[in-house]
């Protein structure tokens, strides 16, 4: 019986995804591609689905979108239903969404253009765009279920305030995202939805938690889209997919309204921050967007920080992390950094080597932080309707001690935080480095199933520093990025590098993470624009 009370609270959910998804948008599954077929993201052009103008436009950054609808080269409603078209084949090749909301998107638009031909001017600057929403991101009047089927019931009563923000500034949302269960793996698998695939290649994992965000960006299905990072839950789907990401400083953006298991945990912060489709210029537009209205004013938690405006030049040290010193990076992610080196001196930045700092004792600090009460909040919740515990969520509630943190013992924990932070900035600074360049995950997209290493991701929560994911523009190729041998350092490198077998990454995007010191977001951003256009050429 509580088998069938689990099953039916999460076949709810689909029924409300399948009845919301546009009938009109929707194309032949004979007509799909086989399964065999892996990469997908040549499809939407293949398809016929779109028109030449739709491929255009959701091809293009938000900026450059609300640029063009800004001088009446398309209008708000075309621009989302491209987005929508677009965003319904990728949910059949990829099971990245969980519930559309066409009608109310395309409305929205329609006002949107209203507004435009009646005053001459954009009501702000995401005027028309479309943001897809990850599903835990509360949105009023519909379920917001965490990854869990026990919270199918669960309706907030009004949006997320980074929500309100972002319709504040004419954003349209269109679709909603999955997530794994209880939002901690590197994955995307629930109860509820199922799992969502990478469209560069459908045997790999878009990354977590914010896997259907990275899909959905990935595959263009969104021109930015939103995400939560407590362990790497924006880098990894961005890095997945070939899109790009940012994790900000703690406490920037507004969360309230966000759902999370384990409220007012402080230890170890989850913060919400963009995803984008086509460049980094859009993650700064995303940020600038929401703390240019003060978000301080209403949460106030929050740091009262303007965005400012950092005219970045190369005149910057970039130091390359090439190995964390636990788990060697696999042969593509290794090329991809030594690609960079070349591309960046050649360009004139400043390039030396990290030699990184006791990345072992931050991953001590943080795993025992993520689950204070040994995961016994996220266990109450999968028992109240005797949920299946998936293997990745097994795996994360086992990064807990055998007991529950004491309060002393918690305590402590914070000043080994807060000491570890002060000395890796001051390392920084005696070395003279802005930026670190380095591994986003060991290897490029992840089998399904299989991530299990954060700390290429989770050693900057912990250091509460900004990252900036992009693409290189390179893609894994087994003829060239082939294994050589290695003596691993211990049972965890072991298991990853037993785990790379060339042909089955065949295609995935070769991703790095940019990362700054605490609180300079804006020059992380500005540095990332440069690196990335300076890589990917």
């Amino acid at each position: 019986m509580a088998a069938e009370t689990w099953e039916t609270a999460a076949r709810k959910c689909r029924d409300i995804l399948k009845k919301s998804v546009p009938a009109q948008y929707l194309m032949e599954e004979s007509k799909l591609p086989s399964l065999s077929t892996l990469n997908v993201t040549t499809f939407p052009k293949e398809s016929g689905m779109l028109s030449k103008k739709e491929l255009e436009i959701t091809k293009m950054s938000a900026t450059t979108l609300a640029e063009k609808m800004g001088v009446d080269q398309f209008t708000a409603e075309e621009v989302v239903v491209a987005f929508l078209k677009r965003a319904v084949l990728g949910h059949q090749l990829l099971n990245f969404a969980t519930e559309f909301m066409a009608e109310e998107a395309i409305a929205r638009a329609k006002e949107l253009d209203e507004y435009k031909k009646k005053t001459g001017k954009l009501i702000g600057p995401l005027h028309g765009v479309p943001i897809s929403v990850k599903e835990h991101i509360g949105l009023k009047g519909r379920i917001c279920n965490t990854g869990y089927v026990a919270w199918t019931s669960n309706i907030p009563k009004e949006d997320a305030y980074l929500v309100q923000l972002l319709k504040n500034a004419g954003a349209v949302f269109h679709v909603r995202t999955n997530q794994p269960q209880s939002l901690m793996h590197l994955d995307c698998t629930n109860n509820i939805t199922g799992t969502t695939v990478n469209p560069y290649n459908r045997n790999l994992s878009p990354g977590g938690s914010s896997g259907g965000e990275g899909a959905s960006t990935g595959f263009k299905c969104a021109a930015l889209g939103i995400g939560t990072d407590i362990g790497g839950s924006i880098r990894a789907p961005a890095a997945f997919n070939g899109s790009y990401g940012f994790r900000p400083t703690a406490m920037r953006n507004p969360y309230k309204g966000i759902i999370l298991a384990g409220d007012g945990r402080e230890s170890i912060r989850c913060v919400v921050g963009p995803l984008a489709s086509t460049c980094v210029e859009d993650l700064d537009l995303f940020m600038k967007t929401v703390i240019d209205q003060e978000p301080w004013d209403v949460e106030t938690s929050l740091v009262a920080m303007p965005w400012r405006k950092v005219e970045q030049k190369k005149e910057f040290t970039v130091a390359i992390m090439w190995d964390d010193g636990i788990v060697k990076p696999h042969p593509p992610i290794t090329r991809g950094l030594a690609y960079a080196k070349e591309k960046l001196e050649a360009a004139g930045v400043k390039v030396v080597d990290w030699e990184p700092y006791k990345h072992d004792h931050g991953w001590d600090i943080v795993s025992a932080l993520y689950f204070p009460d040994t995961a016994a909040c996220q266990k109450e919740i999968l028992a109240s309707v005797s949920e299946p515990i998936l293997p990745l969520t097994q795996h994360a509630f086992n990064y807990s001690r055998p007991s529950p943190l004491t309060i002393v013992e918690n305590w402590d924990l914070n000043v080994q935080r807060e000491n570890y932070r002060a000395e890796y900035h001051a390392l920084m600074k005696s070395r003279g480095v802005d930026f670190i360049l380095s591994p986003t995950y060991l290897g490029v997209a992840a089998e399904l199933g299989t991530p299990q290493y954060w700390n290429y991701t989770a050693i900057w929560n912990i250091l509460d520093q900004p990252c900036v994911i992009f693409p290189t523009g390179l893609y894994q190729d087994p003829k060239v990025d082939v294994k050589v041998d290695y003596q691993p350092r211990g049972d965890v490198d072991a298991r990853e590098w037993a785990r790379y077998e060339p042909e089955k990454f065949d295609g995935a995007p070769i991703a790095l993470q940019l990362t700054g010191k605490h609180w300079k977001d804006e020059e992380t951003l500005a540095a990332g624009k440069i690196v990335a256009e300076i890589i990917k050429g």
